[in-house]
This record gives structure tokens, sequence and C-alpha cells, in this order.
């Protein structure tokens, strides 16, 4: 997904396998398109004919996200000796490598957000997380951009992103604290993950309440800011 702060313009996909950059697709749904996501065979047929690359699904395969699947298809049998032939009910949320986020401000005070992942290692199947759906896993309006990444049904379920730009827009938080309550939140209804927001200030909040969370932050000035642990 991707979304515009200063027109609330906003494209996303979801269910792809054959998109080479994804958020190229979402880029094209929202400038091209009069719809704001578009999932599935739709989607893919829509990159194509916006002349986006696209690459046979062996393209994405990593070793990593292999052993990731083959790991919870073991539990899934501990859990379920049946489990090989129903459906999934056994998933490995990856906190590390899963989700792609970034929030951005020009030198004229616009804000965008735009975030891709792959989502759960062995989901059931047509399953949509957060990321894609905008006021859940990505927003961005004149005051704040967000993007979130961690159990998707969590930040869904909470409406985070937006939850966050209204905390700061109708509450007059600063962004740091509307950003940590917000995962507070989750974490009270039993959900875990983090999230980048960065306001019109360039003042920025990088919350979460998992052991760690790949981040980074540059200033204007170029000064570099990354961490990986609390």
């Amino acid at each position: 997904a991707i979304m515009n702060g200063k027109d609330k313009k906003a494209g996303s996909i979801a269910g792809v396998h054959t998109i080479k950059n994804p958020i190229k697709a979402a880029i094209a749904v929202m400038e091209k398109s009069e719809h704001v996501m578009l999932s599935g065979n739709g989607a893919e047929q829509f990159a194509k004919l916006q002349g986006l690359e696209i690459v046979n699904p062996k393209y994405f395969w990593t070793e990593n996200r292999w052993k990731s699947l083959q790991k919870a298809k073991e539990l899934e049998k501990l859990k379920n000796p049946k489990a090989e032939n129903s459906k999934p009910d056994y998933f490995i949320i990856d906190q590390k490598f899963g989700t792609v986020g970034c929030v951005a401000l020009d030198q004229f005070g616009n804000l965008a957000a735009g975030t891709s992942t792959g989502g759960m290692t062995n989901k059931k199947y047509g399953r949509i997380g957060d990321a894609p759906i905008i006021g859940a896993g990505t927003y961005a309006d004149e005051n704040v951009g967000i993007s979130a990444t961690g159990w998707g049904e969590f930040f869904i379920r909470s409406t985070a992103a937006r939850t966050i730009a209204a905390k700061i827009q109708y509450l007059n938080k600063d962004v740091k604290t509307a950003a940590q309550e917000t995962i507070d939140e989750i974490e009270k209804m039993g959900g875990d993950g983090g999230l980048i927001a960065l306001d019109k200030n360039g003042n920025f909040a990088m919350p979460f309440n998992t052991s760690g969370m790949y981040r980074g932050a540059i200033t204007e000035d170029g000064e570099i800011e990354v961490e990986i642990y609390k």
C-alpha cells in the first residue's frame, strides 16, 4: 500500500504472486485507476496493463522463508497429527524479515507512507493482513504518516494507523505518545508488532512490543539512526 498525506490519495494490492515490485502496482492503482485496492488476478492483470514487470513466482523463493514454512508445518503436525490434510491452524509471525515500510516528509511539508509484506508464514490461503489496508497498516494525512508491521489482525481490529492520526488531529497528542498508546492498545488485545510514524515537523516514533524491530531514520541533514533491539 501507499498513501499521500496531502490529498489522501491511496493505492494498494493484495494476494499477488507475479508482480516483481508490488509497491509499484500500488502506486499505479493510486495514480491510474479510480480504485484504492485491487487483489489477486485482477491486480496482476492491472499491473500487466500498466507495463509493470511480471516474473515467475519462483523469483520470490528464498531458502530462509522456505525453512520457516517447513518449521511451521512441523509444529502444526505436532499440535494436530491430522493437520497434513487440513487447513493450517499454526503460523509464524516473522517480525524480523517480513515487512518493509517507510514514511517520508518532503521539503514542502508533504507526508507519504508505504508498506510491503509477504505476510505470515503458513497463513491460510487468501488471508490478507494489515499492510494493504488503508488505516490499519498504512496511513498518511497532513499531520502524520504511519507504516506498521506485526500481527496484522490486531492492527486491523484497532485501525492502528488511523488511530494514531486521529489522536494527533483530535486529541492534540504528539507523535510519540499517540504511537506508543496505539501499540499498548494492541498489546492489551493480545497482539504484537511495531510501527514507524513521522509527523509534519519531522518528529518520529518507532515503538514496538517485541524483542526487536529493524528500524532506521535519516534527517534532512543526513544524520542516520539505525537500531534493532530496544
